[in-house]
């Protein structure tokens, strides 16, 4: 950036800063609502979109704390790239603007007070559309719930608030998380930033479109097949699922319950520690939730395997063993996906880990999570088919068709699968995986022709799956991009509760690689 452009963005930032300790812009009465003016004008972002410097939470925190960026700084520069982008991207569905403002100046005024929460106090972020928000509509994409208004907050959102972190809204999903594309949803499609013709995966993909872009520095999603990992995979950014148990689904419009997981959406491995560090733990409320202790993701973050070969210039032991199923999940992969995960491979050996081929029995049975998603919908089914999308009725009907009989067997079988890969961890510490085999279709594409669309959603959702089965945390995080510029993630996965470990190696390839610092160019088109 030249001197110039520079000095007129800090002065920019400087009359920013002024405006929001203002008595005057405090006036709630000023900020509109219904047309996309969601604050007073004129305040335009301190980033602007050809800015290509991915900010993280690791870093904002740490600026807030110190008092040299202000949280309503922060909330407003990103309800004005809300405003500017979200036309396009289609990535919030509810901003709350007001509500925003206002968290970020009680924030401010707490930590001017000395009264910190820690990290994500005054950290803006999103949340997708199928947590309960109190007071805000929570609608699940769907006609069916365009007016549904909770009056409690899901679980992870209430932790959310009391660590202080800034709500600026609602976000984008495919219906009632039924779906891989984000394409089918009462507001329209979710577009991909780093190529707007392009689809963002999902269910999340709102989410993920919303932290690749700028929009908001994190967001939690719901991950029942891979509805995290596959747009953080597509949209360059990082997606952690936690162990199945791990974090509450209290409150949350629920998919599958034998499957669902929620997790966070951010901009590195470092944010997703410190988002779990505040989304886990045990929950009473939640049938699902399992009572185990919550480690120090943080402080595990930095324990990462590069650390033994910075401390001996011979070649150490292997320190983490890694392995490689490829049958099944190198099926049939696109060639550049392919070239990036070995290129990721080799990255691995060069850190000093241990590669090991390995086999895993892989169940693509998906009775249980029809009975079960048809046994949440079926009232509604029955009572009001015409306000659910063609594609997500047809979807939730196919469960009718699945007897108890084979819906229980499918549990036991559920059940005995999380029991045998236990086992598997006897002889590697890590699984490595792409997250998602073919890089993201066209909209176009699939809008020409839908009957592909569920089929290219199976494809897309084949790598996420299986983790969901086996309920072991897995994260997505950015490994190369295509000859298009278009994004390319890698899988790990770990033992039930051993977060640690993936988040360990996960920041390993991270800080051994730049993928994670590439933004994407304002709404490019291939």
């Amino acid at each position: 950036m030249d001197p110039a452009k520079r000095s007129v963005l800090e002065g920019r930032r400087k009359l920013l800063r002024y405006l929001a300790f203002s008595p005057v812009l405090a006036d709630p009465a000023l900020i509109a609502f219904g047309s996309n003016k969601f604050y007073p004008q004129p305040v335009k972002s301190l980033r602007p979109v050809e800015d290509h410097v991915r900010p993280t939470i690791q870093q904002l925190s740490r600026q807030i704390r110190d008092r040299s960026v202000s949280p309503v700084e922060l909330t407003r520069d990103c309800l004005a790239r809300i405003d500017q982008l979200n036309p396009t991207l289609n990535a919030f569905i509810t901003v709350t603007a007001n509500s925003a403002l206002d968290q970020a100046r009680r924030a401010e005024q707490e930590i001017l007070r000395g009264d910190y929460r820690g990290p994500l106090h005054g950290i803006p972020i999103g949340l997708k559309d199928i947590l309960d928000t109190a007071g805000v509509r929570t609608t699940a994409a769907s006609a069916l719930y365009k007016d549904r208004i909770p009056t409690e907050d899901a679980e992870v959102v209430r932790r959310l608030r009391a660590a202080g972190a800034i709500i600026l809204g609602k976000q984008n999903l495919h219906e009632f998380a039924y779906g891989g594309s984000s394409m089918i949803s009462l507001f329209g499609e979710v577009h991909n930033p780093w190529d707007i013709t392009r689809v963002t995966g999902g269910s999340s993909g709102g989410s993920a479109a919303s932290v690749a872009a700028g929009l908001g520095f994190a967001a939690v999603g719901t991950d029942t097949a891979g509805s995290v990992r596959l747009p953080a995979a597509y949209c360059g950014v990082v997606g952690l699922k936690p162990t199945y148990g791990r974090v509450s689904a209290r409150g949350v419009v629920p998919l599958s319950w034998s499957y669902d997981h929620l997790g966070p959406i951010v901009n590195s491995v470092y944010d997703s520690a410190l988002m779990l560090q505040v989304l886990a733990g045990y929950d009473a409320g939640d049938p699902a939730s399992i009572d185990t202790p919550v480690p120090d993701f943080v402080a595990a973050v930095g324990q990462h395997i590069a650390q033994h070969s910075a401390q001996h210039s011979a070649r150490p032991a292997p320190t983490l063993r890694i392995g490689v199923p490829r049958a099944f999940f190198f099926d049939d992969l696109h060639p550049e996906v392919a070239g990036a995960i070995e290129k990721a491979i080799e990255i691995f050996r060069e850190l000093h880990a241990e590669i090991r081929e390995v086999k895993l029995e892989v169940s693509t049975d998906r009775k249980l999570a029809s009975a079960e998603a048809y046994a949440y919908h079926e009232s509604f089914v029955a009572r009001s088919p015409e306000l659910y999308q063609p594609a997500t009725l047809a979807r939730i009907q196919s469960g009718a068709k699945i007897s108890a009989s084979d819906a229980l067997r499918a549990s036991r079988d559920l059940q005995a699968s999380r029991h045998a890969i236990r086992k598997v961890f006897d002889d590697v510490d890590v699984l490595l995986t792409p997250t998602v085999p073919i890089p993201p279709a066209v909209i176009a594409d699939l809008r020409e022709h839908p009957d592909n669309l569920r089929p290219q959603e199976l494809i897309m959702l084949r790598n996420t799956r299986p983790f969901n089965v086996w309920g072991i945390p897995a994260i997505s995080v950015p490994c190369g991009f295509t000859k298009d510029g278009l994004p390319i993630g890698l899988q790990l996965a770990a033992a039930s509760w051993r977060e640690d470990v993936v988040l360990q190696a996960a920041y390993a390839y991270e800080q051994a690689t730049e993928w994670h610092k590439r933004m994407p160019e304002p709404l490019r088109t291939t």
